[in-house]
């Protein structure tokens, strides 16, 4: 059974039944049913056309769950509209069930799973391993999702930063269960490059190919964290890096600069430096200051902190992190490890103590990658 042709057929499927007056809710239930029944006829009589076949079964369950509870009228309306027989349209409706995904008035944890869901083809079953959360309450999180998007129409254009939002954050959510929703993320945000010619989506594109090409080197033997610096480079997918620095490079010829861009910018300095110490801080704190125009961000001005410490020495990474809230993630470990590289071994022990006071317990999910330990590195450049 090929899984993969049937996840990449799924979010068109879905979106055809929609365009054609389907609730999204029952429209998207008719597909995983017809998705099952392919999965139990498709090995014994694969059809031509997967797709119409696809299309034309969940038209039927659509309209047998239709016929239980609709009117009369409504349910010949319905088969009137039936297609007919023959191939599926070529029209392809991703990008409009991205955007459906990624609906304002869902909440963030929402929009990324019913993004796995209809996009991506995943189970709840998958998504909830993912989340690491009990099937039944991904299941209701994705069904309030569905009733709440199930009255808007493929009408009005969506927002590129929204959906680009939900994207990272499937990519961040971590690597449980059977399906790598960081490789996930990867997959849906080249579908959606290829739907929608924007540099940012290239930006993050390339954002997460550059982090992805890190992952074999971020754990040791006994699954503790690798932190950037103490890395096994020789490790690193230098295929990832290679297309990511070419994706990004295309994106930045055309002028128009995004967060995501900057961002992959700094990460592909890192990884074009063949070790730690020869990596190129003054261009990374550059890239830093375009990043905090574009975004100013906090966590951001704290990440270019530990660029300037590196950049132009432990004092002047000081003075970029004096004007910051000290209630800053990674805050205080930053200011220790700058103190100890100018020499006050008091205050930095001081600090490395709070710092340690502060630490919460570990995220369920990997970062990009660790921050180096309190008295080796810095937290690192992101």
């Amino acid at each position: 059974m090929n899984e993969a042709l049937l996840r990449s057929l799924t979010p068109s499927v879905l979106g055809i039944l929609v365009r054609r007056g389907a609730d999204f809710a029952a429209a998207e239930d008719a597909v995983q049913d017809a998705l099952v029944e392919a999965v139990r006829v498709w090995p014994a009589d694969p059809p031509r056309d997967p797709k119409g076949w696809l299309v034309t079964v969940a038209w039927r369950k659509f309209l047998d769950q239709t016929r239980a509870d609709a009117s009369r009228r409504r349910r010949e309306d319905l088969v009137d509209e039936e297609p007919a027989p023959g191939a599926a349209p070529a029209s392809d409706d991703t990008l409009q069930l991205y955007f459906l995904c990624a609906h304002p008035s869902l909440t963030p944890s929402s929009a990324v799973a019913l993004t796995l869901r209809a996009v991506g083809g995943l189970t709840t079953r998958q998504i909830a391993q993912a989340y690491l959360v009990p099937e039944a309450t991904m299941a209701q999180r994705i069904s309030r999702a569905k009733r709440t998007v199930s009255g808007v129409r493929f009408d009005r254009p969506g927002d590129v930063a929204t959906v680009l939002r939900v994207l990272y954050l499937v990519f961040n959510e971590g690597y449980s269960g059977d399906v790598d929703l960081a490789a996930e993320a990867i997959r849906l945000t080249r579908q959606l490059a290829a739907a929608i010619d924007h540099p940012e989506v290239a930006g993050l594109l390339a954002l997460m190919l550059l982090h992805h090409a890190r992952r074999a080197a971020r754990t040791a033997p006994d699954g503790s964290l690798v932190p950037l610096a103490e890395q096994d480079r020789g490790r690193w997918d230098t295929g990832a890096i290679a297309e990511g620095v070419g994706i990004l490079q295309a994106a930045l010829a055309r002028d128009r600069l995004g967060e995501f861009q900057a961002q992959a910018a700094i990460a592909a300095l890192h990884a074009d430096a063949p070790t730690a110490e020869e990596t190129d801080w003054v261009q990374i704190v550059e890239w830093y200051d375009e990043l905090a125009r574009l975004t100013d961000n906090p966590v951001v001005r704290l990440n270019r902190a530990v660029a300037v410490g590196e950049a132009d020495g432990p004092r002047a990474g000081l003075a970029a992190l004096a004007g910051l809230y000290d209630s800053l993630p990674r805050h205080t470990a930053l200011a220790a490890y700058l103190h100890e590289r100018d020499g006050d071994l008091a205050t930095a022990a001081r600090l490395y103590a709070e710092a340690a006071h502060k630490g919460t317990r570990p995220r369920r999910t990997r970062p990009p990658d660790p921050p180096g330990r309190p008295a080796q590195r810095p937290p690192e450049s992101l």
